[in-house]
């Protein structure tokens, strides 16, 4: 009987790292950094297809949990875009003043990831508002129009030193 004499064996118990440690945390939040990337990628086609369609929650998270949610954060998507529906009318009211033309005369791309990042700035506040606007800025280079971002990230900056005043003093202060 052999104990583990291969070299293979061996090189696995070489690299064999306790989960737990420190070390090994990183790996774990940046598999949660890209579930989360994913789901907001989803998010963005959802909140679209919402707009347009006005199709049920249930029936979006059904079309998407087929294939965009494959590895996504599918709880934090249930959560945005249920949040982000119901409280549309309110999330439009908190965007107006930010914006130089009403919600309505917003390209659909850009008004759904306004909507969506103003959940996120709102309802998750274990989310960094700066991870909530790189994050809604990149979507929108991604589905928007050639320089919409700019404008993106204009209005969520404004709005993330409403909705998050004292985490954007804090860190402006550093």
């Amino acid at each position: 009987y052999s104990y583990g004499c291969s070299p293979r064996s061996n090189l696995r118990r070489m690299r064999y790292r306790n989960p737990m440690s420190e070390e090994n945390a990183a790996p774990k939040n940046k598999t949660h950094m890209w579930a989360r990337r994913k789901a907001r990628r989803a998010l963005a086609q959802a909140a679209y297809q919402w707009q347009v369609s006005r199709t049920e929650v249930l029936q979006l998270r059904r079309e998407c949990g087929e294939k965009a949610l494959d590895k996504a954060d599918a709880e934090f998507f249930a959560d945005i875009l249920t949040l982000m529906v119901r409280h549309c009318q309110t999330l439009d009211a908190q965007l107006e003043p930010l914006l130089d033309r009403s919600a309505t005369q917003l390209d659909l791309v850009e008004r759904g990831i306004l909507r969506l990042a103003a959940t996120e700035l709102n309802h998750r506040i274990d989310v960094p508002y700066s991870v909530v606007i790189n994050e809604y800025v990149e979507l929108t280079k991604t589905f928007g129009a050639q320089d919409a971002y700019k404008y993106v990230n204009g209005v969520l900056d404004r709005l993330s030193q409403d909705v998050r005043s004292l985490e954007v003093a804090a860190n402006q202060s550093r």
